[in-house]
């Protein structure tokens, strides 16, 4: 699975211009389910993101995870993560996992999230969605796992 997490001051997700989700401070994890992952693979995602130490401390050093903080997670599928640009200009998306197991996977990875401890809300997974963000720092990492 591959995410790109954005620490935010706030983010929403509209669908047809209704919110259907929104955090204050916390973060924004676009979420891609690749061909092969399972369900495990989506809960060792789901602990790194919980635990990836991406908040200030008192020290304002990058030292406190989303689970010191008590933050909150907007999840939302991607799967244009997945986009392979290696051949020419146009991406292909062959190594995103069917449309079926990625809804799962990425379910299942918020889910992860919320039994956790955290707050976690998502997107509407095949939704042309509105993604709106205040980026703090900006601080945004990948990760492929």
């Amino acid at each position: 699975m591959r995410a790109l997490i954005q620490r935010v001051q706030s983010a929403s997700v509209s669908v047809s211009g209704e919110t259907i989700a929104g955090i204050g401070s916390g973060a924004l994890i676009l979420v891609c389910a690749m061909a092969g992952d399972d369900e495990a693979r989506a809960a060792q995602l789901a602990a790194r993101i919980a635990k990836l130490r991406i908040f200030r401390d008192e020290a304002d050093k990058m030292n406190r995870s989303l689970l010191d903080l008590g933050g909150e997670a907007l999840v939302v599928s991607q799967f244009t993560l997945a986009a392979d640009t290696s051949r020419g200009n146009r991406p292909g998306f062959s190594g995103a996992a069917p449309p079926a197991l990625a809804e799962r996977l990425y379910l299942h990875l918020a889910e992860q999230l919320r039994a956790a401890g955290l707050k976690v809300q998502t997107g509407r997974f095949g939704a042309d969605m509105a993604v709106s963000l205040i980026n703090d720092g900006p601080v945004t990492i990948w990760l492929d796992h």
